[in-house]
Order: C-alpha cells, then structure tokens, then sequence
C-alpha cells in the first residue's frame, strides 16, 4: 500500500477537471480521512473516471502493489464504497463497473445520509481554504435556471434554459435533504430555507424506488417541489450541460456551496448565469423595494427613486420576479455576446475544463 494512501487520493482527485485543491494544513487529507478507510483510498486513487471492470481494476491494483486478495474480495469492497457514495458503479453488458467520483459534483453529495457535525466542520474548514480555487475555474459547475413563468412573453427559451422541460425529460424524479443546509446547520449556522428540497432525476423508471436517502416522485410532486422552492426563494441550479442533467439544486447564498463562492469567496463566476437578465418597468414600478429585500445577489438597488438592475450581479434566476405585485419585473434575452457557452454533454464540459487547467486527460479517463 502507498505511504500515504489520502495523498496519493487527493492528488488524483486533483488531477481531474473538477479540481480538489491542497490546503497548506492538510485539510483536505483529514477530510477524506473522515470518508475513507486506508484501503479504500489506496484503492480509489487508483481509479478512472470511466467506470472500468473488476479485472481491469485488480490488475492495476496488483501493478501498483496494492493487495487485494482476489477479485471476488475486490468486488465486494467496491459495492460497499458505492453504496457509501466514495466511487462510482454501473452496471454494463460485461457486468458491474467502478469509477472515480470528483469529490464536487460527487462524494460530497453522496454523503447526505452520512453526514455529521465531524464531517461538516471538516467541510467547512476545507471550504473556507481552498475551494474557491475549484470554484474559480471554468466551465463553472452548475447554471443557473430560470424560476418558472419569470420570462417576458414571447421571448424564446431552449429546452435546456427551461426547468419544466428538464424535469420532463426524465423519467424517475426523487427528492432529498439538501447536503449544503444540512452541513450550515451541523456546524452551528442554519438558515431559514427548507432542506428537503434538493432533486434527484434519471432517464430509468423507478430508479428511486426503495431508496433509502431519496424520497420518489411523480413527475407533477417533483414540479411541486421546484413550485415550494421558488416560493421560498431559492434559485435553481442545474449541472452546467445542455444535455444528461440529473438533478436540479433548489439553492441560496446562505448555505449552498456553489453560491456561497459568489456571496461568501467573492468569485463572480462561481455559477454560470442564465442566458436572460431581469429588466424594470419604470411604468409600472413604485420602488417598494421588495424585490431589493428578496435578491439574493444584491443586483436591486434604490437609486434616485428607481430600481435598478446591477447587471454584472445578476445571473437571471427570476427569483425576485414573482414577489413584484406591480409586476414591473421581467427577464429578458441576453445580448448573444453576454450568454455564456454552455457544452452540449458531460465529456465535452470535461474537457473544456481540462483545457482551463491545464490538465491532461488521457491517463484520467
């Protein structure tokens, strides 16, 4: 086994496009200390992100010196890092296959059902440290997606640009606790917004059924979800592809990690706005101010007795559109110059990433 196997694991988490950035104190070691047992670091720094068979991984493993007893014992220590949300697993033609998980969007996910004020103050230390280096590359790791009905009339919307439209592509919706307000609320700061609002999606029918951590859905209960979570306030994300996006993150800049970057670390691309931006009806507004109150990105001001939308603060989520009982608020299009490029899939975000930090590929995936 290696010396230090949660080196060696940091490291390859590090040297994929996501990004795991070292601390000068070692916080992200004792972080995956806390998720990981020896072995299984060992094991997963030893990883692809592309999910490979038992054989292939018990070769690699014997190459790199690396004892497992037999492919049969591997195979059952691979399943149970699965179900704990450490690697990835998919079953092929060929049978089950194993992958490196980033640590965001990924283990850190995973560990909704796991997670405890020991693991979320490791987080946070870790956060405040180094995360905003992962935040600050490019592509970002979520967009942002309009609530829905914020849109002026008769303006175009993609189908990628529209929540509903994501969310009836799938075929299998569940819901769960929000991992980001769960971890504010262990370590001693919570917010007000609900937790159990974060949603999970896949193109099987009843891939969520019998979960232990997700709740199923129907399709119309998973719209309602996005509905209770507009209503308070929370603006949605989604994984920043065109295409394969698997859950929606119902978010806020009090707890979630991603908007954290842009309230807590200052990272103005911490998110990918959406391709729309709002615009004020001076004919309509009486500068009440409620949608000053309600903007989570401090892109409403007061200014000489009108509104005014600081452009480079807002990234077109709509939340503030609904709470406008003039009803002088709007999104509209974005010059085409301002709307950010979005890749069209996973791998295509991979390696736009990649090239962003300098990262090669081919020994990754």
């Amino acid at each position: 086994m290696a010396q230090n196997p949660y080196k060696d694991l940091a490291e390859r988490l590090n040297s994929i496009p996501n990004g795991f950035p070292p601390t000068d104190d070692g916080a992200e070691l004792r972080l995956l200390e806390k998720l990981y047992t020896p072995h299984e670091a060992a094991i997963a720094s030893q990883l692809r992100l592309t999910p490979e068979s038992i054989e292939k991984i018990y070769k690699r493993l014997n190459t790199a010196c690396i004892q497992t007893k037999n492919p049969k014992e591997l195979k059952a220590q691979l399943k149970q890092m699965a179900r704990n949300g450490l690697i990835s697993v998919e079953r092929t033609s060929a049978g089950l296959a194993f992958g490196l998980l980033p640590f965001v969007v990924g283990i850190y996910e995973y560990q909704a059902g796991r997670i405890d004020s020991e693991l979320a103050q490791l987080f946070e230390d870790y956060y405040n440290q180094a995360f905003g280096e992962a935040l600050s590359a490019a592509p970002a790791f979520h967009r942002v997606v309009p609530v829905n009905e914020t849109i002026t009339h008769g303006i175009e919307i993609r189908p990628h640009e529209n929540v509903v439209e994501i969310v009836n592509k799938a075929h299998a919706w569940g819901v769960l606790d929000c991992i980001c307000r769960v971890q504010k609320k262990l370590i001693g700061d919570p917010c007000d917004h609900p937790i159990d609002v974060c949603m999970a999606m896949s193109q099987k029918p009843g891939a969520f059924n019998n979960n232990a951590q997700i709740q199923s859905l129907t399709r119309d209960q998973a719209l309602d979800v996005l509905v209770r979570a507009a209503k308070a306030g929370l603006v949605h994300s989604v994984s920043n592809t065109r295409s394969g996006n698997l859950y929606i993150c119902n978010c806020c800049t009090c707890s979630c990690g991603i908007l954290r970057g842009l309230a807590d670390l200052g990272i103005a691309n911490a998110v990918a706005s959406s391709p729309f931006i709002n615009q004020v009806d001076d004919t309509l507004c009486i500068s009440c101010e409620t949608c000053v109150v309600h903007c989570q990105f401090d892109a409403l001001e007061l200014i000489e007795d009108k509104i005014q939308v600081i452009q480079s603060r807002c990234v077109g989520c709509g939340v503030c559109v609904p709470v406008c009982e003039e009803g002088a608020l709007a999104l509209v299009r974005r010059p085409d110059d301002e709307i950010l490029e979005i890749p069209e899939s996973e791998i295509e975000w991979q390696k736009a990433r990649s090239e962003f930090r300098q990262i090669d590929l081919s020994n990754i995936l």
